[in-house]
């Protein structure tokens, strides 16, 4: 298959939603339409031993929350789909913004019950920032929920989306009866049996043809006729142009706990989700299809394989193709690399690929080379912008608990840091190392890992910082600098690139240094350079 046929098949995505709002139990369910897996796991349910297998940590089967972004690629009627899937939890959004510069477009789950959360209207922003497009998926529909037409209204109010309905339910809750579907003009039935691995469909060309009363009764029937008049009436369009360029929102109805209404997202997905695009670097635009192989990492995973100690870098393929074992350019340390086996995810399984193409995501193994953001290329120097380190919002020092592990400590420390888990700053005075995260959760989650996949205890003291900002100055031989450095010297650290910080310990003190010395500058994000 030709280079462009393959870049033509592949779709790229990510699904975003508030915790709980169904985000893991989607994802399963398109495993299982592209075969890639057997039965699907609940998330939730104790009774089925197989938890799902996008979450793959401990602390996330506990909580049924997913904390890693994980891979999933697999094949639906010709198509190569990537999915990967973010953390819904919000002390993790920092890991969901630098996956956003890798997908193409979003799928956004909402709970029927709950409506628009505050999670989703986060990471809506960051998409209406990038002109990423957005098909929104309207879950639980088997529950009791808000009306359909008042969900539409918040979705357009509280996202600022402009919707076009590319289905509509029948009844919901307990009268939940099925699906219209406006994309493919066609009635789905509702059974409430999920062991149904796909339900029957019932073409219905004419909504006003008297079949539609013997499948759902007269009652619901009217109501159908009447809810698409009133959408046809009230929404636009579908426009294939609009959606790609980020102005206009297919929504499809469904339960994805059921399996229902999950196929004619995906059907449709497929039609016409986006393509790998082209994506800005510092220095210019880079197109997919140019033959050239250039990726960026948006993400760093240690111990992947609890059995093997491994790194692995998460590679987002821009343009041309990545082979294995050829030498490619690491821009930032400016040497040669080659890999011997990098892996493609098949839903649980990873297998080394040879060739991998834009819009692919490859894994591969790192010995501690690659940070986030790093480029790859066949030798132009190019670098992608856009995966910052947000000023925390949280710090404690981290102690540790055992004087005999004290290497196994450092090194686990050092690994989750690369992997953008939380930024660890060391104190200018007494070399204390402090963490900063940008919600408390994570402090759990390394605390978990540090003793599970390295062997070390770790305890916390809280310390209080208000803000970490980087510190940026004109001239750092002038004497307002050096009183600077004298008088703040203990509230002074370096982030792990050696860039100098200040830990501000109110919104006061930052403002009245900020007034004290305005020759230095004071960055919220480290990405100033």
């Amino acid at each position: 298959m030709s280079f462009l046929k393959e870049i033509q098949r592949r779709r790229t995505f990510g699904i975003i939603s508030h915790p709980d709002a169904g985000k893991t139990t989607l994802t399963e369910k398109l495993l299982l339409f592209g075969g890639a897996i057997q039965e699907a796991g609940a998330v939730k349910s104790n009774k089925i031993k197989k938890g799902a297998t996008s979450d793959f940590m401990e602390i996330e089967r506990q909580r049924g929350i997913s904390v890693a972004t994980s891979v999933l690629a697999f094949e639906y009627n010709g198509t190569k789909i990537n999915i990967l899937d973010t953390p819904g939890h919000k002390d993790f959004a920092e890991d969901t913004f630098r996956t956003l510069t890798a997908v193409d477009s979003v799928i956004v789950v909402i709970d029927v019950a709950k409506g628009v959360e505050e999670q989703t209207e986060k990471l809506v922003e960051v998409c209406r920032m990038r002109n990423i497009p957005m098909i929104v998926f309207i879950n639980k529909l088997d529950r009791e929920g808000k009306d359909a037409f008042d969900l539409l209204d918040e979705v357009e109010q509280k996202l600022g989306l402009t919707v076009c309905p590319l289905s509509f339910p029948i009844g919901m809750g307990y009268d939940f009866k099925g699906i219209y579907n406006i994309w493919e003009k066609n009635v789905n039935l509702f059974s409430g049996d999920s062991r149904k691995n796909i339900e029957e469909t019932v073409e219905i060309s004419d909504l006003q043809s008297e079949s539609l009363d013997g499948l759902i009764g007269n009652t619901q029937a009217d109501a159908l006729r009447e809810n698409i008049e009133l959408v046809e009436g009230i929404y636009p369009e579908f426009d294939k142009e609009s959606y790609l360029n980020g102005d206009l929102q297919p929504v499809f109805f469904g339960s994805a706990l059921n399996n229902f209404g999950v196929r004619e997202l995906l059907d449709c997905f497929v039609e016409i989700a986006p393509k790998p695009r082209a994506k800005h670097s510092e220095e210019r635009l880079v197109k997919p299809d140019e033959n050239k192989f250039s990726g960026f990492v948006f993400k760093i995973h240690a111990n992947m394989d609890p059995n093997h100690r491994d790194r692995l870098a998460f590679i987002k393929i821009v343009s041309g193709t990545f082979e294995r074992n050829k030498p490619y350019l690491h821009v930032r340390n400016n040497k040669k690399m080659k890999f011997s086996s990098p892996n493609a995810f098949f839903a649980e399984k990873k297998e080394i690929v040879d060739v991998s193409y834009p819009g692919d995501i490859v894994g591969l193994h790192d010995t501690g080379n690659f940070k986030i953001g790093d480029t790859l290329t066949e030798g132009e120097t190019i670098n992608y912008k856009g995966i910052p380190s947000f000023s925390p919002e949280h710090f404690r020092y981290i102690n540790n608990a055992d004087p005999l592990k004290s290497k196994q400590l450092f090194k686990g420390i050092d690994q989750l840091m690369d992997e953008g888990v939380a930024q660890l700053f060391t104190l200018e005075l007494n070399g204390r190392k402090v963490i900063g995260t940008v919600g408390a959760l994570q402090y759990e989650v390394i605390q978990y890992r540090l003793e599970h996949e390295y062997g070390a205890k770790c305890t916390y003291e809280n310390l209080n910082v208000h803000k970490a900002c980087w510190v940026d100055a004109e001239d750092d031989k002038n004497d307002e600098y050096k009183e600077f450095v004298r008088v703040k010297q203990r509230y002074l650290a370096k982030d792990k690139h050696g860039q100098l910080v200040f830990l501000a310990d109110s919104p006061f003190s930052l403002q009245m240094t900020q007034q004290k010395y305005p020759s230095i500058t004071f960055h919220f994000t480290s990405e100033f350079n």
